[in-house]
């Protein structure tokens, strides 16, 4: 295992930087039938969602882990009773950009016509939020009963990451692997946009795909930017009901996946960083999930 770095990035959204914007055309959609429930949805303004079926999955690192972080111990089964389909891509500048026509305001990203199918960034947990609130209004004919378009907690996007069913266990045995990595346990930089690279820059989603995947078909999960999660920052165990879902609730909200300035140990799935709901970064997006309402 490489040797740790002195916890780059534990606060990467603090510097806040604003650039002059310049909104484009809104994407055209056409009226289409719900879809049904399958291993893919791909709904009309080109979003694709990967099924991630119900059952547990082992969250977090091994107590015996030296190198991980304190706050993503221990490792502990945490179940998901649910399907849920999590976006193939984060959010891109092209699609952010029909929100931004449709509310009037400017997009985060100057000059991002240049880079339509980069991922967005520039991008508040609110900001986030509302994004998916305007999706759900501008696509709730397409979404299956009881399905709605919202950030993913910590548990479905870490589960969608890494975990790696067991043939033998079934698809919701709760038998399998936890990977460090969407690909595997051992670091590639051919499969991910970190530090490592010396890009310097994000890199349009998908650059890495299919081999840099997660084992459900999820690209971008390891490096590029930092996706927002809907979770709260709070200690393990994991657990959906015990308010850190409450989307009222003050505090830092939980960041996962590293950025293409991060180092290799940040882009681990079990990595778990934070940041303030009204922070935001150009290492920083999001990706949206398909999924039951939070109670």
């Amino acid at each position: 295992m490489p040797a740790k770095e002195s916890k780059p990035e534990r606060k990467p959204a603090k510097k806040e930087i604003v650039e002059k914007q310049k909104p484009m055309q809104v994407l055209s959609r056409r009226p289409v039938k719900p879809v049904e429930l399958s291993n893919k949805i791909i709904l009309s303004n080109g979003m694709e969602f990967m099924r991630v079926p119900a059952g547990k999955f082992l969250m977090g690192s091994k107590k015996d882990n030296k190198s991980a972080y304190s706050n993503e111990k221990p490792q502990l089964p945490v179940d998901i009773p649910y399907d849920y389909w999590m976006a193939r891509f984060p959010v891109t500048n092209e699609q952010y950009n029909a929100y931004v026509k449709a509310t009037g305001i400017k997009h985060p990203v100057s000059r991002w016509a240049g880079k339509r199918d980069y991922p967005v960034a520039y991008v508040k947990w609110t900001d986030a939020m509302a994004y998916c609130q305007w999706l759900n209004e501008l696509l709730k004919g397409e979404l299956p009963a009881g399905i709605i378009l919202r950030l993913p907690t910590e548990a479905e996007w870490e589960k969608a990451a890494r975990w790696l069913p067991s043939p033998s266990g079934g698809e919701a045995g709760g038998e399998g692997e936890s990977l460090e990595y969407p690909w595997g346990n051992e670091f590639d930089i051919k499969k991910c946009n970190t530090s490592e690279g010396n890009r310097g820059d994000t890199t349009s989603v998908g650059s890495y795909s299919p081999s840099g995947d997660s084992p459900y078909g999820c690209a971008d999960m390891a490096g590029n930017v930092w996706e927002w999660t809907h979770s709260l920052l709070e200690d393990y165990p994991y657990k959906a009901t015990d308010g850190r879902e409450d989307e009222q609730a003050s505090g830092y909200r939980v960041l996962r996946g590293g950025s293409f300035n991060s180092n290799e140990w940040n882009a681990r799935c079990a990595c778990r960083n934070d940041s303030s709901i009204v922070n935001f970064s150009y290492g920083i997006g999001f990706r949206v999930v398909a999924s039951p309402r939070l109670s």
